[in-house]
């Protein structure tokens, strides 16, 4: 089958919550789009709701959900804790709801609370504008200006590996996929009807080599429980997977033909990194090397291979590569940068790093450049073109967002 990966919508179509209904994609089984989907199951004794979005979209869902159906909500579930699945949650819960996750959830809340100015300026630079624009789509859709802040999750119900509940007749069965974005990540099963419910457990485009650590910055996932997760989720056999965004994936044979094809990309990168690092190779040179095979070919659309070669290196190895011995120390090679220019010239560099990028190597341009000062007019051209060059080839929602990001800086700091 081809991927379906190259059907679906790609990172840059994720928008915040702003639809003016609920769409049904399964008898009893609703969607509110949004950063992070959630997702509303009606039962004959109340309503279930899994995730709930950021806290400026938790209205949006909630409006959303009663007009399909107003009865109580007795339970929501979080998939994982991330701060786009958990931060509605005040404006979702009724009084007696009974707030489910796994039992890592605790782990997540705390990072969350202790790194919020961290990960929210390094979060900044891809989703800004989006925010931006999706915050007045709220305000717009809700009649409102004032919109609720993120919520701190609290959990009433937590389990260690599989949770049933039995709901106005609706059997759900919820199992730990500590292998997805994070170790509390959860999916729901619906065996009466073969529903999966994988919120991001696959990341959050589907079809994708999933990101074993992101560059805005989060804990290393391990590549061999992602494994796991993924079969752990094939083995249920599942004739429809909700995921975390965009539509479901329809039919058994497409389902059991796409978790294959990515539990095998993943085992591959994580067998020839390990190979190569017995081979005694260093990171550097796995990353140029380890390309997946056609029969397991995933998009790189939010994730990239060459990244989990890496993640999967540092996560066995650690920080110290064993290339110099001032990987020991707090001095790093930018202390010696001006010695560089000095005895080299600027002009000489800057001449060699254009001679790089005219030759195809911008990230050989970007390197020398980097060492010129940033007064220096014939290095900000070169970092700019570099970065240019760069962007016009990326197809991975991250690596563009940051060279945008870079070249915006750029601009404005030399306007």
């Amino acid at each position: 089958m081809e991927p379906v990966y190259l059907s679906r919508p790609g990172a840059d179509a994720m928008r915040p919550a702003c639809a003016e209904q609920a769409e049904r994609i399964a008898p009893g089984l609703w969607c509110s789009p949004g950063l992070s989907n959630a997702y509303l199951l009606t039962t004959a004794e109340g309503r279930v709701i899994i995730n709930t979005g950021m806290g400026f979209e938790g209205p949006v869902h909630r409006a959303n959900f009663d007009a399909v159906d107003s009865s109580p909500v007795r339970y929501i579930i979080f998939t994982q804790g991330h701060v786009d699945h958990v931060g509605g949650l005040d404006s979702m819960r009724d009084p007696d709801t009974i707030v489910v996750a796994q039992a890592n959830w605790r782990l997540w809340r705390d990072d969350n609370e202790r790194l919020i100015r961290y990960r929210a300026s390094r979060s900044a630079f891809a989703f800004k504008d989006n925010l931006a624009a999706g915050i007045q789509a709220v305000q717009r859709r809700l009649g409102a200006t004032h919109l609720p802040g993120q919520s701190v999750p609290t959990v009433d119900l937590d389990f260690d590996d599989t949770l049933s509940l039995d709901i106005g007749g609706r059997r759900l069965e919820l199992i730990s996929a500590p292998g997805g974005e994070t170790t509390d990540s959860l999916v729901v099963w619906l065996p009466d009807e073969r529903i999966c419910l994988c919120g991001n457990t696959f990341g959050p485009l589907f079809g994708h080599i999933p990101n074993l650590v992101t560059i805005r910055g989060d804990r290393y996932r391990d590549a061999l429980t992602a494994i796991e997760s993924v079969e752990r989720v094939r083995e249920l056999q599942p004739e429809l997977l909700v995921t975390g965004h965009f539509a479901p994936i329809v039919g058994a044979d497409r389902i059991n033909a796409e978790l294959t094809r990515l539990r095998n990309a993943i085992q591959h990168i994580h067998d020839q990194t390990v190979a190569g690092m017995n081979a005694g190779k260093d990171v550097w040179t796995l990353m140029r090397e380890i390309t997946l095979p056609a029969e397991y070919e995933v998009g790189q659309g939010y994730g990239k291979v060459s990244w989990d070669v890496r993640a999967i290196w540092e996560n066995y190895s650690g920080w110290f590569h064993h290339r110099s011995t001032t990987e020991l120390y707090p001095i790093a090679f930018d202390a010696v940068a001006a010695d560089v220019v000095e005895l080299a010239g600027a002009d000489a560099l800057v001449e060699r790093a254009r001679a790089h990028l005219a030759a195809g190597r911008p990230l050989h341009a970007i390197h020398l450049a980097e060492l010129v000062s940033e007064d220096h007019p014939g290095a900000c051209q070169v970092l700019r073109d570099a970065h240019e060059n760069l962007l016009a080839e990326s197809k991975n929602f991250w690596e563009s967002a940051w060279l945008r990001h870079y070249l915006e800086q750029q601009i404005a700091s030399n306007s």
